[in-house]
Parts: C-alpha cells; structure tokens; sequence
C-alpha cells in the first residue's frame, strides 16, 4: 500500500484508499476538467473537496501540495518510476493523465503538440476571459456603475467564441475527429458562460453554430456529466 504520509494535505484530506490517485478538487470549469478526465479515462481515484467558499485552498495543508492557492490539484501515488507524484494546474495534470493513460492526446507529434496549443488556448484565454466576465456580470463587479470592465471582457470572450467556431467548421471536435483534452478543457467554461454566469446575450451567443452543437455532444458524454458534479459540492 502507498506510503502518503509524507505529504501534508492526506493529514486534513485523509486517503481512504491511498492507492488510488488523490483530487483535491472543487465543481468548477476547472476542477471539472481534471474530474471529467478522470471519469473519461476510467482511473480508479479518490475525490475530497476543498471547499473555495470557506478558503479551504489556503489552508497550510493544501499550499504544501500547491502553494498558489488554486484547485485542481492532484497527488498520485504510482506516478513516474512508481514514486508519488504532487501535481497542480488543470492543464498540466490533463497533460499528465493523458500521457499516463496514453489516452485524449494524439500519439503523432504535430497532432500532439497541435492539441497542446489550443490547451495553453484555454488556459492563457478562454478561461480567464470567461471568469472575468462572469465575475462583472454576475457577481461583485455586477453593483460597479462603471460597466466598461463587463464590457471589455464580454468583447474579449465574444472574439475568442468567435475563434473557437472558426476552429469547429466542419469538426465535430477541436482536433476533428477525435475528442481529446482541448475538449475536456473547454466544455465548462463554454457551459458556464452561457448557464452559470447568465452571458449568453452579452457574447451573443444564439449566432453561434457550431459551438453550440459540439457543446450539445461533449455534454452529452456519459463521462462529462459524472465529472461535471465531481467532487460533490457542500450543502449550503
């Protein structure tokens, strides 16, 4: 059985199963890629939310797995040359799961590293762009009287639907036809965007076509809608 004891965060989060790999994670677009992913490549893993509303993330014990604060993060017990290995970002533990599974990444160089390229895509720009919109719209920054910060992020999350369409005429997925991470990184943020943060008319998105129909599939994944409530969220 795996020794994890040497990390600090099985002493608040405790591994029922220490020789499954650990998330420590939250139902947001970004703790459900890392969720989904799971689901999607069949791993056995053990899930412990950390709860963000209560600043759980800030905790001694998470910043030593992740001392920037953030969920996803991961500890696997069986990681490269059978040690444990601590991990956090969404998109390098998607980068990971995928190379350990040999699954949602293309094996051919140029398409791997193509698929790469619209990961950082998400990563340095959807993600953030959405969040800030969706902080302005809906949260906080909806009481600002000055809406020009709502409405520079709605234009800069309108443009970047606007790439991702171009990128699915005539695929059914991001790579074509295959489904792989670039897919998994994007389908909660493109869903909260238009569900959770209410935004659909301010990036209007009813012109849109082919991102509405490739969000219909992905969501309709039997995998995507496990990972979706994945860690389970706290009672409120």
């Amino acid at each position: 059985m795996a020794d994890l004891s040497a990390f600090p965060i099985t002493r608040r989060w405790p591994a029922q199963h220490p020789d499954r790999l650990q998330l420590y994670s939250f139902p947001t677009p970004n703790g459900m890629k890392v969720s989904i992913m799971l689901e999607e490549t069949g791993l056995p893993y053990e899930a412990h939310t950390v709860n963000i509303g209560k600043n759980e993330s800030w905790t001694p014990e998470f910043l030593a797995l992740n001392p920037n604060g953030k969920i996803p993060a991961i500890l696997d017990p069986d990681g490269p040359g059978k040690a444990p290995l601590a991990l956090f970002e969404s998109g390098a533990i998607l980068i990971y799961l995928a190379a350990k599974t040999g699954k949602f990444l293309p094996e051919d160089p140029a398409g791997r590293f193509e698929t790469i390229q619209w990961l950082m895509w998400q990563m340095g720009g959807a993600g953030p762009m959405f969040g800030q919109l969706g902080f302005f719209h809906k949260f906080a920054g909806a009481s600002y009287e000055d809406k020009r910060p709502r409405d520079r992020y709605a234009a800069e999350s309108k443009r970047l639907l606007g790439v991702l369409e171009a990128r699915l005429a005539g695929r059914d997925w991001i790579m074509g036809a295959d489904y792989t991470i670039a897919d998994i990184s994007l389908l909660g943020w493109v869903r909260n965007l238009i569900g959770f943060y209410g935004a659909a008319d301010l990036v209007d998105y009813a012109a849109l076509k082919n991102v509405p129909a490739w969000l219909e599939r992905g969501l309709a994944r039997p995998a995507v809608q496990r990972g979706l409530d994945i860690p389970p969220r706290p009672a409120a």
